[in-house]
């Protein structure tokens, strides 16, 4: 590995119309094509070690800090225990940058308080992406936490209040709804974007869970259930059926043939990183309703019917009614649609495969569902 000579000077930064994005390697060769792939969107500023990353950060705040793992003196988690300690630094985002692909190191990184893990050697074009995408999250979510602080106060001030100022509350909720609308599909966008197998996945298995609740009011069937449902919210939550795969290694996510047994193992753990990303996200926020119908379908949309599915085997109704519905949804895009394993099937025959697992796979009553509106599902060519 190339190491910094100890001389190196750390840039004096000054205020920049562009985000700041900070590079914290030691191997220069990482620096270089870390900041060409950044430069042409970003100011970017780069150091050599932790040490001379904390002078900097007495100067400077960047919008985002790549910061590599395997260090000498400091390592990358020392150093972000140290970030996330000091008020004036816990809130930068932090990104690590690591040669390691195990899932114990991802696990260890995102603990700690990082948003992502990129493995090196890096992909220009999907590293500027993924940091892209991310700085929009974060500007989302801040927009977010000031907009609910202006609700909060309107809400007291309008016990004092006449019937019309009712209406500004109600356009601020518009903009919150808005808002929170925008971060989920921003952040089941950022799943895709590492994903380029299934591209379109959550926005096709949204419009397929849309058919099938929609048809389960006409028949009137789970009618009690549905009636406490919102169901704008309930649609908008399943984007984040997969935000579980964040989690996943790029190399068995993006694996171009058919997974081994031990990979399909830590594959199908999605389902339950996603159950305790979405719960993170529930302690930021007290309007939190449509995260727990997203937390539903990233832990269930992968059990069966029968008990022989996963992440903990639930069978029949105690597989909650959003987790069967998706199952459903999920599956018929996963067949249509080519994979690694597998060809694409046609409508027919994906029809087919969904009415042969019926009492096995799916709840029976919602394979007949599914059957009676099967012509919808159809994409068009």
């Amino acid at each position: 590995m190339i190491r910094f000579h100890e001389k190196t000077q750390v840039p004096d930064v000054k205020p920049a119309s562009r985000p700041v994005v900070m590079i914290v390697d030691d191997d220069i060769v990482n620096i270089k094509v870390g900041k060409n792939a950044l430069a042409e969107v970003f100011d970017v500023f780069t150091v050599p070690s932790a040490a001379k990353m904390f002078d900097l950060l007495r100067r400077n705040h960047p919008a985002m800090i790549l910061l590599d793992i395997d260090m000498p003196e400091m390592d990358g988690y020392a150093a972000i225990r140290v970030l996330k300690e000091d008020p004036k630094t816990r809130d930068i985002p932090v990104v690590f940058l690591t040669g390691k692909n195990d899932s114990k190191s991802e696990l260890e990184g995102l603990s700690l308080g990082a948003i992502d893990y990129i493995t090196k050697p890096f992909q220009p074009p999907l590293l500027r992406k993924r940091i892209e995408v991310h700085l929009m999250v974060e500007a989302q979510k801040h927009e977010l936490e000031v907009q609910a602080r202006i609700l909060e106060d309107q809400r007291q001030r309008l016990q004092d209040f006449n019937q019309n100022l009712q209406r500004m509350v109600e356009e601020k909720t518009g903009k919150v709804l808005e808002l929170q609308s925008a971060i989920l599909q921003t952040v089941a966008n950022l799943v895709e974007s590492r994903d380029d197998i299934t591209g379109g996945h959550v926005e096709r298995t949204q419009r397929g869970l849309s058919i099938l609740v929609n048809a389960l009011a006409d028949l009137g069937l789970h009618r009690e259930q549905m009636e406490a449902w919102d169901i704008d919210l309930l649609l908008q939550s399943s984007q984040l059926h997969d935000v579980g795969k964040i989690s996943i290694s790029d190399n068995i996510l993006n694996k171009p043939g058919k997974l081994t047994a031990e990979e399909f193992g830590e594959m199908k753990k999605h389902t339950v990183f996603g159950v305790k990303i979405i719960e993170k996200m529930e302690t930021s926020t007290s309007e939190s309703d449509f995260l727990k119908y997203a937390k539903v379908f990233a832990g269930t949309h992968h059990e069966k019917w029968d008990g022989s599915g996963y992440p903990s085997g639930l069978s029949g109704e105690d597989i909650p009614l959003q987790g069967r519905l998706m199952a459903i949804a999920d599956v018929y895009d996963a067949l249509v649609f080519e994979r690694p394993y597998k060809k694409a099937f046609t409508h027919e025959k994906a029809v087919e495969i969904i009415l042969g697992d019926r009492g096995t796979h799916f709840d029976p009553v919602l394979a007949d569902v599914f059957q009676y509106v099967s012509d919808q599902f159809r994409y068009p060519q």
